[in-house]
């Protein structure tokens, strides 16, 4: 188990966490989740000692070993197997028939090992740099950003494997599907501290809209309660005969909790500006081919209609020519042979690598937005750079000292700045957050023209393509319906076969020397030693659960006759309530604390059987 306790960080006087505090149990995959610049990677590098905390600590057990899956690709070694020998320890710097058994499972070859690493596709080279991590035998996997420059189908093949991964991993991603398929637990980081819920995102997001509720309502309240006992004191502590009261009504304001208001955390808006457009079609693509000189064709004899409304998603593995494909329906590049034809009232907006790489780094972001349409006024322009969360001074930035994800979001603000009657869209979800690609999400299915877009994001192809180009079988096919109908209907090849052969760190086998009997007799016992375990527990849950509501019910009462006391010149009484009220804050706050011991001690225990009886499925 890993203890973050009070941890806290900052950077340039600017706060990113203060004194959060979670545990890792046992068996979990804890997915993270928070805005961008919150502090996630932060985290990770303090785990990981690669960064120092401000204040706190990070308490790992003695010989737990913690692998590390790095998101950037670089390769120093000539062949796969040499480069996958770099996680061995110096014990074992020999043992290559262990690095050997781990890039077997991972889906290479006898012949791969030989081979240069950087030959291969993006979701391979992910593989290799997994092969590195795991040969370190961890029991512990930090992944971030896992799924950035990952084909779908590597994607899928990814998810397989965490699932099968025995023992502990923390995540980090802008892909929510990906991550509740993961995840057993998820840990927020919002406004400078943390929650963690046992589930998916969506708990998660749920709960903390029900605290942020159920604060605003106690603000609310404790406001007009502060109201009635500030008017209270400036009508009477002129007065005589009411001067004591109007005095203890002072000493309650002094003590009262004060609740501050619920600081709105900033989010992307987008409002593409559509261009009418009355025709049918948009655009055509006729018996289309492509290929770069001196390499072989991408595709050939490829034909599409574009209608003013579609919504098409080109999806597929890595170097097939999807991002190539919609260049060429971009303008940007020529097809070998066959022709495209557009309607003279076309439109585009165009997001794309090469696009952002253009960005003129010498100008600021508010002359990049101006740059695509001169007559929008500075307060408009000013507006999309608020929108794409470059507010203030901000928007003054120079573009060559921006991010990457800060550079993306210049170009999505530069779409928004023009009327467009057709989008296009390449990887538009990397480098955003959750929130930013729902965002994104729900304005592709109201835009009024079409959309034609490359993803690796389930959640998108999801929720917004109506169509799809699918690269596949060494060629290039439409399948006119939704992502969940292709799924069902055709399918991704070769995604979990690699998963059957054996894995260094692996899920542990069925037991297959067991009759069916028998293993139901096992299940029963371990369910059994589970109720055994638990029930105790549960019922100290419950308990405590109880005495905090009864509790807090008192604190009520006694805070309301107190008042009354006060107005009454109650004298000695008044100081025998508060003390009384003292105590049971005390006794709530100490209550409050065995609760969430308890509930973490449970859960663990949950996870534990849950993995014994999967061993018995």
């Amino acid at each position: 188990m890993i203890q973050v306790k009070n941890l806290g960080k900052g950077f340039a006087g600017q706060e990113l966490f203060e004194k959060i505090s979670f545990n890792l149990g046992s068996g979990e995959r804890l997915g993270i989740v928070g805005r961008n610049g919150c502090g996630k990677s932060t985290l990770f590098k303090i785990i990981l000692n690669q960064m120092e905390a401000d204040e706190g600590e990070v308490a790992i057990p003695r010989n737990y070993r913690l692998g590390y899956l790095e998101q950037h690709i670089h390769f120093t070694k000539p062949t796969v197997l040499e480069e996958a020998c770099l996680g061995l320890s110096v014990d074992d710097q020999f043992d290559h028939y262990k690095v050997e058994k781990i890039l077997f499972g991972l889906g290479f070859g006898q012949a791969d090992l030989n081979r240069d690493p950087n030959l291969f596709s993006g979701g391979q080279q992910i593989r290799i740099n997994l092969a590195k991590t795991l040969v370190a035998e961890p029991h512990l996997l930090l992944l971030d950003e896992p799924t950035n420059y990952l084909d779908l189908p590597a994607i899928r093949w990814l998810v397989q494997f965490l699932k099968y991964f025995d023992g502990e991993i923390m995540l980090i991603t802008h892909d929510r599907g990906f991550m509740d398929q993961v995840s057993t637990h998820t840990l927020g980081m919002y406004r400078g501290k943390v929650k963690k819920v046992r589930g998916s995102t969506e708990k998660l997001y749920a709960q903390i809209a029900e605290e942020d509720e159920i604060h605003q309502k106690t603000m609310v309240n404790q406001q007009k309660k502060r109201k009635e006992m500030e008017d209270f004191v400036t009508r009477f502590k002129a007065k005589a005969n009411k001067a004591s009261q109007a005095q203890s009504r002072v000493k309650m304001l002094a003590k009262m909790e004060v609740f501050e208001g619920i600081s709105a955390e900033q989010s992307m808006h987008l409002n593409f500006i559509y261009q009418h457009f009355s025709a049918k079609n948009i655009g055509h693509l006729k018996d289309i081919a492509f290929h770069y000189p001196d390499k072989p064709e991408l595709f050939s004899g490829f034909s599409l209609d574009i209608a003013k409304e579609d919504r098409i998603a080109i999806i597929g593995k890595n170097g097939k020519g999807k991002s190539t494909l919609l260049n060429i329906i971009a303008g940007e590049l020529t097809p070998t042979t066959g022709s495209t034809d557009f309607h003279h009232s076309t439109t585009a907006g165009h997001f794309g690598q090469t696009n952002i790489d253009r960005l003129y780094g010498e100008n600021s972001i508010i002359q990049e937005i101006e740059s695509v349409n001169s007559s929008l006024g500075n307060s408009k322009v000013r507006s999309i750079c608020g929108s794409m969360l470059f507010t203030g001074t901000v928007a003054e930035k120079k573009v060559k000292v921006l991010s990457g994800g800060e550079r993306a979001r210049v170009m999505l603000g530069k779409i928004l700045a023009k009327p467009v009657n057709l989008l296009l869209l390449d990887e538009p979800t990397n480098h955003l957050d959750m929130q930013s690609i729902e965002v994104l999400s729900m304005q592709l299915e109201s835009f009024g023209g079409a959309v034609v877009f490359v993803t690796h994001s389930e959640l998108l192809l999801r929720q917004a393509a109506t169509k799809l180009i699918v690269f596949r079988n060494n060629g290039v096919e439409i399948f006119d319906g939704s992502y969940d109908e292709f799924l069902e209907k055709i399918g991704w090849e070769d995604t979990s076969s690699s998963l059957e052969v054996d894995f260094a760190v692996e899920k542990p086998a069925a037991r297959s020397d067991l009759s069916w009997k028998d293993k139901k007799a096992e299940r029963a016992a371990v369910i059994k030693e589970r109720g055994k375990i638990l029930k105790p527990l549960k019922a100290k849950f419950e308990k405590c659960e109880k005495l905090i509501h009864t509790t807090e019910t008192k604190l009520e009462a006694l805070q309301a006759k107190l008042i009354e006391l006060a107005e009454g010149q109650g004298g000695a009484e008044v100081a025998t309530v508060g003390q009384e009220i003292g105590q049971l804050e005390k006794l709530v706050e100490g209550e409050f604390l065995k609760y969430e011991n308890l509930g973490s001690e449970i859960e663990t225990i949950e996870t534990e059987f849950e993995k014994k009886l999967e061993f018995l499925s």
